[in-house]
């Protein structure tokens, strides 16, 4: 029996920007800066962890540890980060609970 590598699977998902959108809304959604920096670096690798530091004008190192679970990154570099990978930050209207 084989078995599946589910990062690989993750990873060939996430070159789909529908489908990043959607799993980087559903990391906000679990309300952690953790969870949504670990998300955000998975569609970073989908394309290339080099190839989006080098498209993005910033620094790979740098990259790096604005992606890590405590990357604090300001407005400017994930603005720059996003655009890269087709994708753009919108603000909307939260749901009150009923």
């Amino acid at each position: 029996m084989a078995i599946v590598n589910y990062e690989k699977g993750l990873l060939k998902r996430l070159q789909n920007p529908e489908y990043a959108s959607e799993y980087l809304n559903e990391a906000l959604r679990e309300g952690s800066q953790e969870m949504f920096m670990l998300a955000l670096r998975d569609v970073a690798k989908a394309k290339g962890m080099t190839r989006a530091a080098r498209e993005s004008n910033l620094n790979r190192e740098t990259m790096y540890r604005m992606l890590s679970e405590n990357g604090n990154p300001n407005l400017s570099s994930l603005n720059k980060l996003l655009d890269t990978l087709g994708l753009s930050l919108n603000i909307g209207i939260k749901e009150k609970a009923a």
